[in-house]
C-alpha cells in the first residue's frame, strides 16, 4: 500500500503520438489536509475514492488506499467535495518497462502537462523521453490536491 512516485514537468505534447491511452479524469477532494488526502475520482466511467497519507522527505512515497465505487456513488461525492475540481486527461505512455501517466489540465490548470511514474524504490533508473522536463517531486503545489486550492493560472 506503499506508492512511490516521481514527478515531472512535460516539455511539449510529442508524447501523444506515441501514447497508448488515454482517459478524461474528473476529481475533488473531500479532504486536501497534505498529511491525509481523501480524493473521489472519475475516470473515464469508473468510480473511486482513495486515501493518501503524507510523503516521506524526498516527496516520492507515501502511504496509498484505493477503492473502486460506483459511478453513481462517485458522482454524489464529487458533489461534496472541496471547492476546486480537477478536469484532465490522462495519457499512458510506455518507456522501456515502465509506464508514464502524462496529465493534462483543463479549466483553471489550463497549459499544465505533468508526468508522474510509479517505481519500486525512489532512486531506480528508468527511460526517461525527450519530452520530459524538470523533476518536480515533492514540490507541493504540482499536487493535485494543491491544485485545487491555488490554480495554475494564478501562479506568476
Amino acid at each position: 500500500m506503499l506508492e512511490i512516485e516521481r514527478k515531472f514537468l512535460v516539455k511539449n505534447h510529442s508524447f501523444k503520438d506515441n501514447s497508448f491511452s488515454n482517459k478524461r479524469i474528473t476529481q475533488g477532494y473531500l479532504n486536501s489536509e497534505p498529511s491525509r488526502t481523501v480524493r473521489v475520482r472519475i475516470y473515464g466511467d469508473q468510480g473511486f475514492l482513495t486515501i493518501k497519507g503524507a510523503a516521506d522527505a524526498g516527496g516520492t512515497t507515501r502511504f496509498e488506499w484505493e477503492k473502486e465505487i460506483e459511478l453513481q456513488e462517485a458522482e454524489k461525492l464529487l458533489n461534496l467535495s472541496e471547492p476546486g475540481s480537477i478536469d484532465k486527461i490522462r495519457y499512458l505512455f510506455k518507456a522501456g518497462d515502465k509506464t508514464f501517466e502524462i496529465d493534462e489540465f483543463f479549466g483553471e490548470n489550463e497549459g499544465l502537462l505533468v508526468a508522474e511514474i510509479e517505481l519500486n524504490a525512489a532512486d531506480e533508473e528508468f527511460e526517461k523521453p525527450d519530452w520530459l522536463g524538470a523533476e518536480v517531486t515533492g514540490d507541493a503545489k504540482y499536487y493535485n490536491s494543491q491544485l485545487g486550492k491555488r490554480p495554475f493560472s494564478t501562479w506568476p
